[in-house]
């Protein structure tokens, strides 16, 4: 799979833009704030449909307009697509597919890339929201179809809460409003059980390839180690805070998590009416890692921490291009080799080179590791040019 264009219309900083791509190492350069960051993120809205930067779409219209245009071009063997986004500042986002009308989250469908940046940083040393995001941008990469159920899922979550915050103040014995809570509590499970599902085989699934590629990355094993804290289980009190790991979490079937998950809800429904607020599932849940058996929060070096996140997109990477039909992940280094001393920029490169199309960012170009015929493109205040090799 590989990027062949991306044409932008009010995006960022861009009134228009047209960017062709090629297989293999592409390089866009130029100084800070010239709007390399912009291009990669609006190519890699496709696969997750937002952005690694900003929770609203609305920062990324060019500023006093009411709409932009992504259209990008995806070819995947001999068969070429055009995928299109519209970001409105009022009402719904709109996509279309080959100049179909389509619902924006079947884009995810058609394209899958794996994302490097300077703030994967916080994948690691961030709060729980950072975290059960890179999950969740992982499962819609993998598979698409979990793009509706977790839409569904939040807006249920919205919507339960909302009934909590109405009840507070209300008698507890008023049949209507727990009967209307019940119902809540059904969708609640439902949704949320699927998410726990496919989170933890995702977690199961990672885990040696994230040890491969820590390894290969900083050349030493640390035995790097990834766990669920999931809030259905430790409302149970099932497994204490500090020890839940991926492997103590039993391989139980969706009937057994849906009794646990309604229970777990049952033990905190008193709590829930005092505070007005849902205590238990997937949006309170966390991912827990350790290098040598400690936690990289609050243990690990800059470096280790650095070298844990690339090697879980790495990992994530590594995973799509074992599973995909359509071809390999677009791998996107969003600015990444300036962090990194050479040895690991010269590892990092090796670990994703032979990906059918890399798109890098950089500012000084002798952070790029040399070696590579790299389609090189300049951007200088939002105007593209070059495209020759290098």
């Amino acid at each position: 799979m590989r990027v062949a264009h991306l044409s932008l219309g009010d995006f960022r900083n861009y009134k228009t833009a047209e960017l062709p791509l090629q297989a293999g190492p592409n390089l866009l350069v130029g100084r800070n704030g010239q709007g390399k960051t912009n291009l990669v993120e609006a190519i890699a809205y496709f696969s997750t449909l937002r952005s690694h930067r900003v929770s609203q779409d609305s920062a990324m219209i060019r500023a006093g307009m009411p709409s932009a245009i992504l259209r990008m071009s995806v070819a995947s063997g001999e068969r070429v697509v055009v995928l299109e986004a519209q970001l409105n500042r009022t009402g719904a986002n709109r996509a279309q597919i080959g100049g179909n009308v389509v619902r924006a989250r079947e884009l995810t469908r058609w394209f899958a890339s794996v994302t490097f940046a300077p703030e994967d940083l916080a994948i690691v040393r961030g709060e729980p929201s950072v975290r059960r995001r890179f999950l969740d941008d992982a499962l819609i990469t993998r598979l698409p179809v979990a793009a509706g159920v977790l839409a569904d899922y939040e807006r249920v979550v919205r919507q339960r809460t909302s009934l909590l915050k109405s009840a507070r103040g209300v008698s507890r014995s008023s049949p209507g409003q727990l009967a209307t809570l019940d119902v809540w509590d059904d969708q609640l499970v439902e949704h949320g059980v699927s998410i726990m599902l496919a989170r933890r085989e995702f977690v199961r699934d990672v885990i040696q390839p994230l040890s491969d590629a820590y390894q290969l990355l900083v050349g030493n094993d640390h035995s790097p180690k990834v766990g669920l804290r999931e809030s259905v289980l430790e409302t149970l009190s099932v497994v204490s805070r500090e020890t839940l790991a991926i492997e103590e979490i039993e391989d139980v079937s969706r009937e057994t998590l849906t009794g646990q998950f309604r229970e777990a809800l049952a033990l905190v429904r008193s709590r829930e009416l005092d505070r007005g607020v849902t205590l238990v599932g997937p949006h309170r849940d966390d991912l827990y890692f350790s290098l040598n058996n400690l936690p990289v929060k609050g243990f690990a070096s800059h470096g280790e921490s650095w070298s844990f996140a690339l090697s879980l997109k790495i990992a994530l990477a590594n995973i799509l291009r074992a599973e995909s039909s359509a071809g390999d992940p677009v791998i996107i280094l969003d600015d990444v080799f300036a962090e990194l001393d050479l040895g690991r920029r010269e590892r990092l490169m090796t670990l994703v080179g032979d990906f059918e199309q890399v798109i890098v960012t950089a500012a000084v170009e002798e952070d790029v590791p040399v070696g590579q015929a790299w389609h090189r493109i300049e951007v200088h205040a939002g105007v593209l040019s070059g495209g020759g090799a290098s």
